[in-house]
């Protein structure tokens, strides 16, 4: 009775909700809305993600134990690095940024360099 009632004050706020939408935003809140009105993050979703990442860790360290686990060679670390490089590159903004830092860094360390060979004189 009591989840009735939860469900029947959950598609009024949702029917609330979708009066003060559009059309296609109304189509888009059903389709995400279709089949999971009524579920909640349980297990492994509910968990904080520093229990998570302690629990994939122990996962993995279970899997070097038993023998199962992949070990990288030198060059699948070689191909997946060059492969993530080539993807993060296409990123101009990203790449203008990293090159923007660099120089402000590399400039910053030639000033202090100047600034301290000027003082010994």
């Amino acid at each position: 009775m009591l989840e009735q009632d939860q469900r029947g004050l959950m598609e009024d706020q949702n029917n609330g909700r979708q009066d003060q939408m559009s059309g296609s935003e109304n189509a888009e809140q059903s389709l995400m809305n279709s089949g999971n009105s009524n579920r909640s993050n349980r297990g492994f979703a509910a968990m904080s993600a520093e229990k998570q990442k302690q629990i994939a860790s122990e996962g993995g360290r279970a899997a070097h134990r038993q023998g199962v686990a992949h070990e990288w060679n030198a060059e699948e670390a070689r191909k997946a690095g060059r492969k993530g490089g080539q993807i993060v590159s296409q990123n101009r903004e990203h790449m203008s940024e990293i090159g923007r830092r660099g120089g402000q860094s590399s400039g910053g360390r030639r000033k202090n360099q100047r600034n301290e060979s000027n003082e010994g004189e």
